[in-house]
């Protein structure tokens, strides 16, 4: 019989719960200044972008890194943590890594932007790379697990990273009620593998959320609507994108969307480009192709507003010459 954990919030086994999204806030926010609540006109209407772009590793991914490897016991911590990631989801664990002196190895796709694995690098973690394509980097990190030992921290299919990544609903509601605001009444959140869109979806109970994926990488798209998790059907379909570049959802994050009435959108290539340009303009923010799919699809009319509308500008990290030929149109 499995002996279970005498609290359910540090089972590895457990689903993930909005008290466990309350939990993580408390951490968050004892840790970190609270991102900017940007108010953005649209055809007349206000909507709320959330700045996770200005956290300290350019993205929210830091939000569940941090309540995870909070969360390690001392002999957990002691052999180390293997996380995957396309960049940001990397920089978060090896920044929370670094800060709680634990060994971070990071399994990054080798076309990951050379801005993400060198700054993954710089914040001290060892990187293992592999090939998009024609590699399955869960395969890769779990070779690594059985070779060396450690802790998976998964970029979104994980209870505690999807907790974190919620930590961003609770912040924002609480900067709309500063303001006087009753919302948000409606989520629209960039969506890769679903870790960020799940832990909204625990946080804010009572919102519908959208989840933008870009095009060619919809996978949660077309699993919403099938009822069943569906594959990126070409993993080798070019996308800007990279940090959505995910191939399919995990069960623990597609149950919680599901249950939620989740649904999804796909933002095109330009949508995206010129949702970074207004970011530029409007908000003077650097927001990457990933981080800008949901405001790319707000702004293409793709989704309709609600009264009190929080849309995440969730990423950063954008390579600088790219980023100004993006600007440039």
């Amino acid at each position: 019989m499995t002996q279970q954990s005498p609290d359910p919030l540090l089972d590895p086994a457990r689903a993930p719960s909005l008290a466990g999204v309350e939990r993580a806030a408390a951490k968050v926010a004892a840790l970190l200044p609270q991102t900017p609540l940007l108010p953005l006109d649209v055809d007349g209407r206000t909507i709320w972008c959330k700045a996770e772009c200005l956290q300290p590793v350019g993205a929210f991914k830091i939000r569940g890194a941090w309540h995870r490897l909070t969360d390690l016991t001392p002999e957990q911590a002691a052999a180390g943590v293997v996380g995957v990631s396309s960049g940001n989801h990397a920089q978060g664990v090896a920044w929370a890594a670094k800060r709680l002196g634990i060994a971070a190895t990071i399994v990054m796709p080798s076309n990951a932007p050379q801005m993400k694995l060198a700054a993954t690098r710089a914040l001290g973690a060892e990187v293992v790379l592999y090939d998009r394509v024609t590699e399955s980097r869960d395969a890769v990190a779990a070779k690594l697990l059985e070779e060396r030992g450690g802790t998976l921290v998964h970029a979104y299919g994980d209870p505690w990273i999807i907790e974190g990544q919620g930590t961003a609903g609770i912040e924002a509601r609480a900067q709309m009620q500063e303001r006087g605001i009753d919302g948000p009444d409606k989520v629209i959140a960039c969506c890769g593998g679903g870790g960020l869109s799940a832990g909204l979806a625990l946080a804010l109970p009572e919102t519908e959320l959208v989840a933008v994926e870009p095009e060619g990488w919809d996978d949660l798209t077309r699993s919403l609507e099938a009822g069943e998790i569906l594959s990126v059907e070409d993993l080798a379909f070019p996308t800007e994108c990279d940090a959505l570049q995910t191939p399919q959802t995990w069960p623990i994050n597609f149950a919680v969307l599901q249950a939620r009435g989740v649904r999804g959108v796909v933002a095109t290539r330009e949508e995206v480009r010129h949702a970074m340009r207004v970011a530029f303009e409007k908000l003077h923010l650097v927001v990457e192709p990933g981080g800008a799919a949901a405001l790319a699809a707000v702004l293409a009319g793709k989704v309709e507003l609600g009264d009190a509308t929080l849309v995440t500008l969730s990423g950063g990290n954008v390579d600088p010459r790219h980023y100004a030929e993006i600007l440039a149109g």
